[in-house]
C-alpha cells in the first residue's frame, strides 16, 4: 500500500501545534506535505548547536514521537517510519541524551543508592506538590493539569513499549502494574480517563494534545524522556528506572495534590484522580521495586547503571519543571507559554 492510499488514517488525532524554531518548524513543514515529496528537513549536523533542553528541540522531538502514538490530523501516517525524519530524530535524541548523561554523571550508579536519593521526604518540602497543597489557587491547579495532560491523557502508553523487551518476573510484574493503569480492563477506570474527568472538573478542554502550544520546554522534555526510553530497546533499563522513580514518588505527591484539590474545591473527579493514585501507587511501588527492577537485575545485572540513570534523569527533569513553574507562580505570572 502506497503512503497516499492510507486515506482515513490522517483524519483523526490532534491538530499540529505551532513551531518554535528551526527544527520544529522544519518538521512541521515536512509533516504538512506528502512523504514522497517532502520539504527538506533541517540537517543533522545543525543539531549540535541546539539547546538540548530547549523549546525548539523538544517540540521537534515531541512531533516525531507522537507519530508513534495517535499521529496528527491531516498528516500521512507513512511519516512514522520515514528514513529522513528518523535520521533527524536520532540526532535530536543524541543531543538530549548526551546532555542528560553529562548532567547526571555525579548521581549514584547503583539502583539502591539511586532510589534512596529520591525516597527522602523533606520535613518542609518546597516542590510543586507542596506549593499546591499549601498555597495553590484554582488557577495554579488548572495550569498544572493543563501541562500534565500531555502525559496523563496517554498515561501508561510510553511505558508499555518496554513490555516486549522484558522477560520472566520483570515482564509479568510490569504487565500487572500496567493493567491497573489501564483500569483493570474497565475503560471508565483507565487513569487517562480519570484525568480527563479531572480536567472537566477544572474547566479544561480534554482534547488530546490540546495544550501542547501552552506547554513549556521542561514539560515537553519530561514527556519526551519516557518516549525516548520506551522506543529504544537499548534504553530498556533506563525506562524501568524512570518508571520505578515515578511509582516510588507518586503516592506521597498524590496525597498532597488530592489535598490541594479538596482545599480549592476543585471537584469530586479532581480529588478522585489523585486519591486513586495514593492507594494504587503505594502498591505499585513495592511491585516495581521488588519484581520489575529486581527481576530485570536478576536477568540482566549489567543494566543496573542504566536503571540508576533512568532514576536520575527523571529526577533532574522533574526538578526543572518545578523550578520554572514555581518561579513564575511566585512572581504572580502564568507558568505556561500562553496563559489559559
Amino acid at each position: 500500500m502506497r503512503p497516499g492510499e492510507l486515506t482515513h488514517a490522517g483524519l483523526s488525532g490532534p491538530v499540529l501545534p505551532t513551531g518554535r524554531g528551526e527544527f520544529s518548524d522544519g518538521v512541521l513543514r515536512a509533516l504538512r506535505g506528502h512523504p514522497e515529496r517532502e520539504s527538506p528537513l533541517p540537517s543533522d549536523g545543525a543539531v549540535g548547536r541546539a539547546d538540548p533542553y530547549g523549546e525548539d528541540l523538544h517540540l521537534a522531538l515531541y512531533l516525531c514521537y507522537e507519530l508513534h502514538y495517535r499521529g496528527f490530523r491531516g498528516v500521512d501516517p507513512a511519516w512514522e517510519w520515514h528514513p529522513a525524519l528518523l535520521g533527524l530524530r536520532a540526532a535530536l535524541e543524541r543531543r538530549f541524551l548526551d546532555a542528560l548523561r553529562r548532567d547526571t554523571e555525579d548521581r549514584p550508579h547503583g539502583a539502591d543508592e539511586a532510589f534512596d536519593q529520591i525516597l527522602v521526604e523533606p520535613l518542609h518540602g518546597t516542590g510543586l506538590s507542596y506549593f499546591l497543597r499549601d498555597e495553590g489557587e484554582l488557577w495554579h491547579l488548572r495550569e498544572y493539569a493543563a501541562q500534565r495532560s500531555l502525559y496523563h491523557l496517554k498515561e501508561a502508553d510510553p511505558h508499555a513499549w518496554v513490555i516486549p523487551r522484558l522477560r520472566g518476573r520483570a515482564k509479568a510484574a510490569m504487565v500487572a502494574v500496567e493493567f491497573d493503569e489501564y483500569g483493570g480492563g474497565d475503560a471508565d477506570r483507565m487513569h487517562s480517563r480519570l484525568f480527563a474527568d479531572l480536567m472537566t472538573d477544572l474547566g479544561l478542554d480534554t482534547t488530546y494534545g490540546r495544550y501542547v502550544d501552552a506547554a513549556t520546554a521542561e514539560m515537553l522534555a519530561n514527556v519526551n524522556l519516557m518516549s525516548m526510553f520506551g522506543l529504544h530497546r537499548a534504553l530498556r533499563g533506563a525506562l524501568v528506572g524512570h518508571f520505578a522513580a515515578v511509582e516510588v514518588t507518586s503516592s506521597p505527591a498524590s496525597r498532597r495534590l488530592a489535598e490541594a484539590m479538596r482545599r480549592a474545591d476543585a471537584g469530586e473527579a479532581a480529588v478522585h484522580f489523585y486519591a486513586e493514585h495514593v492507594e494504587a501507587d503505594a502498591v505499585h511501588e513495592q511491585v516495581v521495586r521488588r519484581e520489575v527492577v529486581g527481576g530485570l537485575l536478576e536477568d540482566e545485572p549489567w543494566l543496573e547503571a542504566d536503571i540508576a540513570f533512568g532514576v536520575a534523569a527523571t529526577d533532574l527533569l522533574d526538578a526543572r519543571i518545578g523550578e520554572r513553574t514555581l518561579a513564575a507562580w511566585q512572581d504572580g505570572r502564568s507558568s505556561l507559554r500562553t496563559p489559559l
